[in-house]
């Protein structure tokens, strides 16, 4: 059974995807586009497309040749939509890297993308110096803050605008202008194959939700917390939001007391968020002490939102508080929830397919299609879907099928309103005696403690059951373990109670929000082969 966009079809415009975002640009010219949080530095719609242009005109003056590779290995700057759109606008391709990695997984993507130059901030220098020598192939470090050592990003916005008849001609439905890296189902990091289409198509997709989503206007001051390196940040708060000429107010990383303050100073209308800076406005006392008559929405993504945990969220700031869905794998957004009002949708839905979007729900044993309310693999087909992974084609054939289905690897299901939910990863779901059991609908009932801070739950081996569900809690220390066991239980049927708690004082996650489950996992195996 295939699920369609209750959303009319759209028309995606045949553009490169620089083209798109900048298209009304200079209509807004003296509009603010960016403002730096720290600094307070600030980038006008106008010289935004000044300086991608001359950016551009740099880069083609040091030889940067159609679908060549350029890393940005950088937090959130107001000057990296400047360093990807200069790329992309002389047909290089941009590969986003978390700023956290060490030299060594760093390495590994320069290598396995094939970058030619490297940009980063001066802090970053040294660990992005030891990572071009071992991976080699970089020609050029450049830094955002024109950290000694390096050439300053400066110097390519100094140069003239790449003018019209020596840009690349770009075909948007072929070429590739991104290349984030992805785990994928496997757990491998993977390049995405990003074309100029796929980019284009998801904003057109997400501007085709308007009749029933809160639309993002050039009124809105949004949040740019999020990581621009993630296709979640890249896609619908850089690129989208620009788009739509909303100003970003853009942090380089999150600190709850700083994030206050910019809402509060900037008057944020609409924020785009994760699960784990939900957790802290619906619990942190900090959260009294601002105000936030302006924010308008919040719209979670990346990880699953618990019903429970969005509707406090609500209640407490006075917004309306929404999930969507998506994967790098499909540029990113698949589905978003109606969010014009309160209620308008069950807060632990993710919503129905964005516009031109297919969806199936199907069993992952036996491939057989699902119908309403039944609960399998979330398939996805849609002109966002990646071209496929970077020199991998056996990943690309065991997530792409023949018929342009992606395998998402998430566990979800469509009700008979059309509506979906996601329950959890396929490689996540805990088989206890032989019943799945998904973490995040246990971890969505723990954090409705008021005394648990945040709280992920993972398999542990156990010689009768197979596995049984651990929680990790943080908490304010007046829990035991068997508190812990008692909460759950009484929520759950049997075979879903946590069977075992250790507490701890954080909860490991990326720089996106998403619990590195791994993580967690080794060290369980690890402490299993110690009491062994």
């Amino acid at each position: 059974m295939i699920f369609e966009s209750p959303y009319p079809d759209v028309t995606i415009p045949d553009v490169p995807v620089t083209d798109h975002v900048l298209a009304d640009a200079f209509k807004r010219a003296d509009k603010t586009a960016l403002i730096d949080v720290a600094s307070g530095a600030r980038m006008s719609f106008g010289e935004l497309a000044t300086n991608i242009r001359r950016t551009a005109g740099g880069l083609a003056a040091r030889g940067l040749a159609k679908g060549d590779r350029i890393a940005i290995y950088s937090p959130n700057t107001i000057t990296y939509p400047v360093a990807f759109h200069g790329a992309a606008y002389a047909g290089g391709v941009v590969t986003t890297v978390n700023p956290t990695y060490t030299p060594e997984e760093l390495t590994s993507q320069l290598r396995d993308s094939k970058a030619r130059f490297l940009i980063t901030l001066g802090p970053f220098l040294e660990k992005a110096r030891e990572a071009a020598d071992a991976a080699g192939g970089i020609e050029e470090i450049f830094t955002f803050d024109g950290a000694p050592g390096s050439t300053p990003f400066a110097e390519l916005m100094a140069a003239g605008e790449l003018a019209d008849a020596k840009r690349p001609k770009i075909d948007p439905a072929k070429d590739l202008v991104a290349l984030p890296y992805s785990s994928g189902t496997t757990g491998i990091s993977k390049g995405v194959m990003l074309t100029h289409r796929n980019l284009v198509a998801n904003m057109v997709q997400l501007k085709g939700t308007d009749s029933l989503c809160r639309a993002i206007t050039e009124r809105d001051n949004l949040m740019a917390v999020l990581p621009f390196f993630h296709i979640y940040g890249l896609g619908v708060i850089m690129n989208y939001a620009l788009s739509r000429g909303a100003t970003l107010v853009v942090m380089q990383r999150f600190d709850l007391e700083q994030f206050l303050g910019a809402i509060q100073e900037h008057r944020v209308t609409f924020a785009h968020l994760v699960p784990p800076i939900l957790v802290a406005l619906a619990k942190h006392p900090l959260v009294d002490q601002y105000d936030f008559s302006s924010l308008e929405g919040i719209m979670s993504g990346a990880a699953p939102l618990g019903g429970e945990l969005a509707q406090a969220v609500e209640e407490r700031l006075g917004c309306v508080v929404g999930q969507g869905y998506g994967l790098t794998e499909t540029s990113p957004v698949t589905h978003t929830a109606p969010n014009q009002r309160k209620g308008q949708t069950p807060y632990d839905a993710i919503g129905p397919s964005l516009p031109n979007t297919e969806i199936q729900i199907v069993d992952p044993e036996t491939g057989q299609s699902l119908g309403p309310g039944e609960r399998g693999e979330v398939w996805i087909r849609g002109p966002q879907v990646m071209v496929g992974y970077f020199g991998q084609p056996g990943a690309t054939a065991a997530t792409i099928d023949e018929e342009g289905w992606l395998h998402s690897g998430d566990i979800g299901l469509v009700d008979e309103n059309g509506l979906c939910r996601i329950v959890d990863r396929v490689k996540e779901l805990i088989k206890y005696k032989g019943y799945q059991v998904a973490p995040a609908e246990l971890e969505a009932i723990l954090l409705t403690h008021p005394s648990i801070k945040d709280a992920a739950v993972v398999r542990s081996p156990d010689e009768e059951a197979g596995e049984v569900p651990k929680a990790f809690v943080v908490s304010d220390g007046s829990l035991t373990e068997d508190d812990v066991m008692s909460f759950v239980a009484e929520h759950v049927s049997p075979q879903k109670k946590v069977r075992r708690v250790e507490f701890v004082d954080s909860i490991p996650k990326s720089p996106s929000g998403k619990i590195l489950r791994r993580v967690l996992v080794e060290r369980e195996m690890m402490s299993m082969e110690g009491r062994s």
